[in-house]
């Protein structure tokens, strides 16, 4: 064997064991990347900040399917958190399985299958707001209802 078909395979060897070690590197990496993410979930979004200030003295009850609707019903849109039905006592909170994609400046376009209620299964597209345009679908989750809980008088 020649000098040079040595020293190729010395070369190819260590590229190889040079690869090996950068893939072992990179491998690892993640693994320290998500234990640090932990550290940063625990800082609320702005989203989440409004959230909890809307149901603050409201307490959560069992998750529903569908929830009734009215024509003129209130909603309130939470950028990259969650849509919120409704007013006053009881308020339903939508989380959808993808919050990053609520956006206030898309219009919810749903096909109900029953007009006085809106549920989990519904079919529910997002639209641009200035040009309808097809932006995105919805998929619901469970409505969660918060309940406004009642202060109990001084004399009890």
């Amino acid at each position: 064997m020649s000098t040079t078909a040595i020293l190729s395979k010395s070369r190819f060897a260590l590229a190889c064991a040079g690869a090996t070690a950068a893939l072992a590197l990179v491998a690892g990496q993640p693994a320290a990347a998500d234990d640090h993410k932990g550290d940063d979930q625990t800082e609320m979004t702005k989203g989440e900040k409004q959230l909890a200030e809307m149901l603050e003295g409201r307490v959560a009850g069992e998750p529903q399917r569908c929830i009734r609707t009215r024509l003129n019903e209130r909603l309130r849109v939470i950028d990259e958190t969650a849509y919120v039905y409704g007013s006053g006592k009881t308020i339903y909170v939508q989380r959808t399985k993808n919050p990053e994609d609520i956006d206030r400046d898309d219009i919810l376009v749903s096909r109900r299958f029953n007009p006085s209620q809106i549920c989990k299964l519904d079919m529910v597209t997002t639209a641009d707001r200035a040009f309808g345009m097809f932006t995105g679908a919805v998929f619901f989750e469970d409505f969660i209802p918060y309940t406004r809980v009642e202060q109990g008088g001084e004399g009890s």
